[in-house]
């Protein structure tokens, strides 16, 4: 039985993110058929208009496949500087108003309104943020308001676009019991088809079978997906604080002023921090490079990018700003790399700067890494 919370919590999700921001630049784009993508044959779907999405395009798809489905379609390249600019003002609109929020994702908020409602209606204070963000930015916003993380995403993807959803305490299964399993977080095409064949279509049925026995069937993924059929989730807003980083630093056993040594560290460690960036998914929007001279001065330079956890891309910054920063030709004691402004995100974010293979080159290194140990696979420019 499903326990009543006195948690309010809202998702908010900016509607095609993407396609939004080339509308707003471009507004003679609004309504019509609009990808964002690699431009190329071998370039993939990073983003779609919902009047490609009408076409059966979606992103991640091929954008050779796109293009047959869909001739008449505006492709565009896509400006990664210009998402990361939006996602800022945003992120900067939130924390104006919201005392905790999380950032999920690039275009994904969490709110947490939780003791609020003493003072003040949740409901309105949610829609008077959707109007200001919808002001401020220009982009529009849709979101839902529960008692839980799980059944705000999930609402707030049944009334996209532009669209605004309450569900009252105590009507999350009722909410949820209609849906399709694959409205459900957690569920991918392989759980899917073993559950459909086991007639297990909507949420409902879900929810009604015993968790023992979908814990047998799928071990633990089975009782948090038996967990968010029934729509509870006690997962926490987790507070987004900018400050967070990951970082690395080597102190040389010997100062020097090899060049090619300098650069073959950066390599190394950029390459390192970029893949645990990717490990824990997440993206960086800023880079520090650090250098510390023989005799002790430490300069530092930083760069804001656009959101990113790809080695090439990160490597291209790193590079520029050590050379920035070398310019005394003095020996050197230590070499430092930081990415700060971090957010929830995968590699698929880029979509628009890379072809497929890059991908699935991005992938096949991380899964070897993964499997083998980070040390199996560098870089010949580090070593």
């Amino acid at each position: 039985m499903l326990i009543k919370s006195e948690r309010h919590i809202a998702h908010l999700d900016l509607d095609s993110f993407f396609v939004s921001v080339e509308c707003l630049k471009n507004p003679v784009l609004k309504g019509k058929p609009l990808i964002v993508g690699g431009s190329s044959d071998r370039g993939v779907v990073a983003a779609c208009s919902y009047e490609a999405r009408r076409f059966g395009i979606h992103s991640a798809m091929p954008m050779k496949l796109a293009r047959r489905l869909c001739p008449q379609a505006m492709i565009i390249s896509g400006d990664m500087e210009d998402y990361s600019r939006y996602s800022k003002l945003v992120t900067e609109i939130i924390a104006e108003k919201v005392p905790v929020f999380e950032k999920s994702s690039i275009d994904e908020f969490y709110i947490d309104m939780s003791g609020m409602d003493k003072y003040h209606s949740c409901s309105l204070f949610t829609a008077d943020l959707k109007k200001s963000i919808a002001k401020d930015s220009g982009l529009p916003i849709s979101y839902a308001l529960a008692s839980n993380k799980l059944v705000s995403k999930v609402a707030t993807n049944e009334v996209k676009p532009n669209g605004q959803l309450e569900i009252p305490f105590g009507n999350e299964k009722l909410f949820l019991a209609p849906l399709s399993i694959n409205k459900i977080p957690g569920i991918g095409k392989e759980t899917a088809l073993l559950l459909e064949g086991m007639g297990v279509e909507t949420v409902k049925t879900l929810s009604e079978i015993p968790s023992l026995m979908m814990h047998n069937l799928l071990g633990k993924n089975g009782t948090e997906l038996w967990r968010r059929a029934n729509g509870i989730d006690d997962s926490p807003v987790m507070p987004y604080r900018e400050q967070k980083s990951i970082s690395t630093e080597q102190t040389f056993q010997a100062d020097t002023i090899d060049i090619h040594f300098l650069h073959a560290q950066l390599v190394r460690m950029t390459e390192s921090i970029a893949f645990e960036l990717r490990k824990q998914g997440k993206l960086t929007g800023s880079v520090t490079v650090k250098l510390r001279y023989a005799n002790f001065d430490t300069v530092t330079k930083q760069s804001s990018i656009p959101y990113t956890g790809a080695d090439h891309l990160l490597l291209q910054t790193a590079k520029t700003l050590f050379e920035q920063l070398y310019d005394r030709r003095l020996l050197v004691r230590l070499l430092g790399i930081r990415f700060t402004h971090l957010i929830p995100g995968n590699y698929q974010i880029s979509l628009f700067d890379d072809t497929q293979e890059m991908i699935r080159l991005y992938q096949a290194i991380d899964s070897i890494k993964l499997r083998f140990g980070e040390s199996k696979l560098k870089r010949a420019h580090g070593l």
